[in-house]
């Protein structure tokens, strides 16, 4: 079994298993922390490395023992991501990233193409919400007045991360990720809502020349699979890959399935 280990001296605070040139560094959503591929919660650092991969899982920009950046934008978290792989200095490295994680690995690969060797997309799109804008509106106004009217993160947790969940997701899989998400400061949360409200990649998808998984949840209505399908068909070579009756928390939801499609996908073709 490989050991976890903490580090904090470096552009962002991180988990690290395994060893080796071949790194997989996996990206949060935006209720979540490096903590969400823990040993506890998805396994999927330990799985990786049990693969044969380094797998490193930062808390981004102002998650856990991060500092926060300014501007709070996508430039700002994929510079960060940037930062973090040069600090690792891997011979190869391969993006995982989940809801708004995903679009931070967009992001990373429209700034900074050739750091990145392979990418997996979870539970994400190549944009937010409508292009007239009404949509995002109405979804930070819905998404804050919980918090407009001070009931906190700890109050907003458990409703979000059952909402996001599939109906037959396991009790305790639903209580862990809202125990994450109630420790996000309540800052972070709304600098990373009002980040990722205006993203829009959809350009990006035509240019992407690298292995590429897109991982869908069949219960994900955040990202439903007929989004990811038709984001995976814009993606030259790219695979699709829809899991049975998760949703969006898939990895905390069901990891053995995650898990085993993301090892499966990298061993192939990373």
């Amino acid at each position: 079994m490989s050991a976890v280990a903490f580090v904090y001296d470096a552009p962002l605070a991180h988990l690290r298993w395994g060893q080796g040139d071949r790194a997989v560094v996996l990206l949060h959503g935006i209720g979540g922390g490096r903590e969400a591929w823990g040993d506890a919660m998805s396994g999927t650092g330990l799985a990786l490395a049990e693969a044969g991969f380094l797998a490193i899982a930062p808390d981004l920009p102002g998650y856990g023992d991060s500092l926060s950046i300014a501007p709070y934008d996508m430039a700002g978290l994929a510079g960060a991501v940037v930062a973090l792989i040069d600090r690792l200095a891997p011979g190869r490295c391969a993006l995982v990233g989940h809801s708004m994680g995903g679009m931070v690995a967009q992001e990373v690969m429209a700034r900074s193409p050739g750091r990145v060797q392979a990418l997996v997309l979870s539970g994400t799109s190549p944009a937010f919400g409508k292009p007239d804008g009404s949509w995002q509106a109405q979804f930070l106004a819905q998404r804050l007045a919980p918090l407009d009217a001070g009931a906190g993160m700890a109050a907003l947790a458990p409703g979000l991360a059952l909402g996001m969940a599939s109906p037959t997701a396991a009790h305790d899989a639903v209580a862990r990720a809202a125990v994450l998400m109630s420790a996000v400061p309540e800052a972070t949360y709304r600098r990373a809502l009002q980040a990722v409200v205006g993203f829009n990649r959809r350009e990006l998808l035509a240019d992407l020349h690298l292995p590429v998984l897109c991982l869908a949840g069949e219960h994900d209505r955040n990202a439903p699979p007929a989004v990811m399908q038709k984001m995976a068909a814009r993606i030259a070579g790219a695979e699709f890959h829809c899991m049975s009756a998760v949703g969006h928390l898939a990895n905390m939801e069901a990891p053995a399935l995650f898990n085993r499609a993301l090892v499966d996908f990298l061993q192939r073709r990373f």
